[in-house]
């Protein structure tokens, strides 16, 4: 169980290193890249970050609930 901690502690620093030194990323597809260069510069970044935005929630919430379970599933094996 101590290996698995570390293991989550290992993962989730290395994934905050990851966004905090991310360079710009474009995370548009081809569809979306022809419609941000057909807007200009302001409203293409806007449309990215949009777009960063909703690709992120997802993983917030799944990260979220795990962290719960695994509070609660932490604390039934400590009462056993």
């Amino acid at each position: 169980m101590l290996y698995l901690c570390n293991a989550m502690k290992k993962l989730a620093t290395i994934f905050l290193l990851m966004i905090a030194f991310a360079a710009s990323v474009n995370a548009q597809c081809s569809i979306c890249t022809k419609t941000a260069q057909q807007l200009g510069e302001g409203p293409a970044q806007g449309l990215n970050s949009g777009i960063l935005y909703l690709m992120f929630t997802p993983f917030i919430l799944v990260g979220f609930i795990g962290y719960r379970w695994w509070k609660n599933n932490k604390e039934v094996e400590g009462d056993v």
